[in-house]
């Protein structure tokens, strides 16, 4: 499992991509976070900005795909995206990880 950080400049656009990784099962969860305060160099400049954090789970295997389609959805130029890897966790919590980013069986999806 890979804890993956990204933020965000609002609530709005963390929510509208961590939906959107979700329902193509490239991540399990995200936990939203609002209140940051990040302080980084850009442009020369160090720039001082509220953002939103938000904490992604989900598989190594998963790790490719997932920091490309973030690049395509995120509206930074240079969005952030660390992954640290969980060295262990509930088994349970595990098991539903894994079930939650299988790929949807014929006939499971809304609509049927």
């Amino acid at each position: 499992m890979l804890l993956v950080f990204t933020t965000f400049a609002g609530e709005e656009d963390a929510a509208r991509v961590t939906r959107a990784l979700i329902e193509e099962r490239l991540i399990a969860c995200g936990n939203i976070l609002t209140g940051a305060r990040s302080l980084y160099r850009w442009q020369d400049a160090i720039a001082d900005d509220p953002e939103v954090v938000v904490l992604m789970k989900t598989r190594k295997q998963d790790w490719s795909a997932l920091l490309s389609r973030l690049h395509e959805l995120h509206p930074y130029e240079t969005p952030e995206c660390v992954a640290v890897r969980v060295a262990a966790g509930a088994p349970r919590y595990l098991a539903w990880l894994e079930e939650a980013l299988a790929p949807e069986s014929p006939g499971t999806g809304s609509g049927t």
